[in-house]
């Protein structure tokens, strides 16, 4: 094989990459695995083959090292036990195999954006996920191998879905080494870019070009609340002081929870004719609440330690809420005489978990693998 094949063929295996050999003796074969960047060298000085320091045929004078190393030692090391030259590692019979990872991905979901930085690759799309309304991490136009490059004259080029980004607008920033920042990303931010990068690795070498392809998406938290269903039995649908009973009784559960810096909030009230089993009718009315979070911009004070945690604190909202009404079922159990107009109908509560998201977003598991609990567009 040429080395003009063997440059656009093989990746370079030097730069930060963790390389794994697992040699299967029984089928002759070295693999290779590991995270590659792309570039133009050849891989191995073994038999022939081109090696990290640019020597053909691994003959005297040349040295393999990394991957050429380990696998010449390998492949010495069979020779000597089969007691052939040939033995497993001739031409015919070596084989090594480069697989190449899946495409690399980065979010902010859970980190700050201003502290991760997101490198490219030549080979597969790098998908960037980005909060709604926030800023993106830092997208540099280099892959992880050309980070530790010295490059003259360099020129980098970002292009994005409405054409060329421009060096600095009130939402892109593009610094003097390539590096692309979003400042309040958008929704219609989103879409694939592209960075060009053209320099040359000496004064008397000629430039070398690289393309890397950025697919970036917006996405949302989702916002978690409980909705929950009561029934209250009433003398008649027709009850002028339902309503005010609907309005007490909300206010008395937003109450319970205000601490947990939580908020009750009546969804729907209907009065119903209800045909019991085995019975006769009776009147009922069906609330539906959900209990949510407060915004911090709505909330009066900032909430502390755990209690900021959204889903912690709106399942103690839900176990006060349950406390609430089976204490009710006691009250109504230990009543002597002739009961309230209305009262609550043991049994009927129900809640249900909710997440939801802003329109024109949904949780997509199978669109988003990468991000199965966003809400993506």
């Amino acid at each position: 094989m040429g080395s003009e094949g063997n440059s656009g063929a093989l990746q370079s295996l030097r730069g930060n990459v963790l390389l794994r050999f697992i040699p299967l003796c029984s089928l002759g074969f070295a693999i290779v695995t590991g995270g590659l960047e792309s570039a133009g060298r050849g891989l191995c000085p073994v038999r022939g083959i081109r090696g990290e320091a640019g020597s053909e045929g691994g003959g005297r004078g040349s040295r393999p090292g990394g991957v050429c190393g380990r696998v010449g030692m390998w492949c010495r090391g069979r020779e000597r036990h089969a007691g052939s030259s040939r033995a497993l590692c001739g031409p015919a019979l070596l084989l090594v195999l480069v697989f190449q990872g899946l495409p690399s991905v980065y979010s902010s979901i859970h980190q700050d954006p201003n502290g991760l930085k997101v490198v490219g690759s030549t080979n597969l799309p790098v998908k960037v996920y980005v909060r709604l309304n926030h800023n993106s991490p830092r997208i540099l136009c280099v892959t992880n191998r050309l980070r530790n490059l010295e490059m003259i004259d360099p020129i980098f080029q970002w292009h994005g879905p409405g054409g060329h980004l421009v060096t600095e607008n009130s939402s892109v920033k593009i610094t003097p080494t390539g590096t692309l920042l979003f400042r309040n990303f958008k929704h219609e931010m989103s879409g694939v870019y592209t960075c060009s990068l053209v320099f040359k690795p000496t004064t008397e070498q000629e430039g070398k070009s690289y393309l890397m392809k950025y697919i970036i998406y917006a996405f949302s938290d989702p916002s978690f609340y409980y909705e929950f269903t009561v029934r209250y039995h009433s003398t008649s649908c027709n009850n002028i002081h339902n309503i005010s009973f609907g309005k007490n009784l909300l206010r008395g559960l937003s109450k319970l929870v205000s601490e947990l810096t939580c908020e009750v909030s009546l969804r729907k009230s209907e009065c119903h004719h209800v045909k019991m089993q085995r019975g006769g009718m009776q009147n009922e009315i069906f609330f539906t609440f959900t209990v949510s979070s407060l915004d911090a911009e709505k909330s009066k004070s900032a909430c502390q330690n755990t209690l900021c945690d959204v889903s912690r604190r709106l399942r103690k909202a839900k176990d006060l809420i349950e406390h609430y009404f089976s204490q009710q079922v006691e009250v109504i159990g230990k009543r002597k005489g002739l009961l309230p107009e209305t009262y609550y109908i043991e049994g009927t509560l129900q809640l249900v978990w909710v997440k939801h998201c802003l329109p024109g977003y949904g949780i997509n598991a199978l669109l988003h693998p990468d991000c199965p609990n966003c809400c993506g567009r």
